[in-house]
């Protein structure tokens, strides 16, 4: 009886700090976080392109190592998909799928499956949404689509209203 009382006044401790600001306190450190993440990509999105000053127009890969998807795009543009397509879709850091430094090394499983989304995607968006009637001429589906800025794909919706 007496570990139901000390577990009742912990949960009420809680609930009580909840009512003072803790929620506050946990909106800050999501911000802080996303901070961090943003500053990170940010770090290396403009170390990477001072590292192709005068390339940004060639192909990405002749100008970058082990590409194997989005050949011919643009060296300056493949940088801005990374960041404002692949990582602000899924909230990661470049990190999540290169080793920084190393961006060809082949070291994190998350590389290739988003190789396979790609392809994925692009299989949608080039075969199938095209078949479909009534949908406008440029419908498309892209990392977004699915992720809405987190890892795993959304696959509920909020109730309306949340």
């Amino acid at each position: 009886m007496k570990k139901l009382f000390v577990l009742f006044g912990f949960l009420s401790l809680v609930i009580g700090l909840s009512a003072f600001g803790l929620k506050g306190n946990i909106q800050k450190n999501i911000k802080t976080a996303t901070d961090s993440i943003l500053d990170d990509r940010k770090h290396y999105v403009d170390e990477l392109r001072l590292a192709i000053k005068g390339k940004e127009d060639m192909p990405a890969d002749s100008v970058f190592k082990n590409i194997k998807v989005l050949k011919g795009v643009p060296a300056g543009r493949l940088i801005s998909i990374m960041d404002k397509g692949y990582a602000n879709s899924l909230g990661v850091t470049c990190g999540y799928c290169h080793e920084n430094e190393h961006w060809d090394a082949e070291t994190k499983p998350t590389k290739e499956i988003t190789r396979e989304m790609i392809r994925m995607s692009s299989t949608i968006n080039n075969q199938l949404l095209k078949n479909i009637s009534g949908l406008k001429p440029n419908a498309i589906v892209n990392c977004t689509t699915c992720h809405r800025g987190s890892t795993k794909p959304a696959l509920n919706m909020p109730a309306p209203g949340n």
